[in-house]
């Protein structure tokens, strides 16, 4: 296998500029995705939230009836990843400690397809897509769901983004996926 550069592995395969429920089932279909590992925290909801926001949980039900998804997280929380998990019915690893393929290696194997016909759906660079990418999988970057009052993480994410360019990753967001 051929060595990839820090920059190819930051690089996304799609970007959008919008949180996870935006990502439509045609999307999914058009990339010929048949599995998703999604990340937890300021993926699906703010990282000290239990329950999930009605639109996120709206959209998670519908999508788990098309493909096999599992939650994996860094979140060492375990009664609060569980609890998430449970409201829809989810498998789940946590203390995955991405950029670390080995438990997101876990929840692709479990779902017995290769590693390209599955996402890593997250809302970090250095740590969900890099960790994706690393495997060969399809990787998505969306937009964090944050509390505004409680934003102290946007700085790292735009730290994120400096340095993936810095190491020439373009990071060009995707065309509009609305059908």
């Amino acid at each position: 296998m051929a060595t990839r550069s820090l920059a190819a592995l930051l690089q996304p395969n799609l970007i959008l500029e919008t949180t996870i429920e935006q990502l439509h089932p045609s999307l999914l279909e058009q990339y010929h995705l048949r599995g998703m590992v999604l990340d937890v925290d300021d993926t699906l909801l703010p990282t000290w939230d239990v329950d999930l926001p009605p639109k996120i949980l709206a959209w998670l039900l519908e999508i788990k009836h098309q493909m096999p998804i599992w939650l994996v997280s860094n979140n060492l929380n375990h009664r609060r990843i569980e609890r998430i998990a449970q409201q829809v019915e989810l498998p789940f690893l946590m203390g995955a400690g991405k950029p670390s393929r080995r438990k997101i290696r876990q929840a692709v194997q479990a779902m017995n397809l290769p590693y390209h016909q599955v996402a890593m759906v997250g809302d970090r660079l250095f740590t969900d897509i890099l960790a994706g990418n690393r495997l060969g999988m399809f990787t998505i970057l969306v937009q964090p769901i944050l509390v505004k009052r409680l934003d102290g993480k946007s700085w790292v994410r735009n730290l994120e983004f400096w340095l993936a360019r810095q190491l020439g990753t373009p990071l060009a967001i995707a065309p509009s996926s609305e059908n």
